[in-house]
């Protein structure tokens, strides 16, 4: 049972990482694609 429960843990996390521009865009109210633009940015 903490088997299955550890490999539902992992897939919700490996999913909200491969979205997290369209999640941060929902929850800070912006659109996903300048999320997505600031989290690619080069830095400096």
């Amino acid at each position: 049972m903490k088997f299955l429960l550890l490999i539902l843990v992992i897939v919700a996390v490996v999913a909200a990482w491969r979205m997290r521009s369209v999640l941060l865009g929902k929850v800070l109210g912006q659109s996903s694609s300048r999320v997505d633009r600031h989290l690619n940015r080069r830095k400096r």
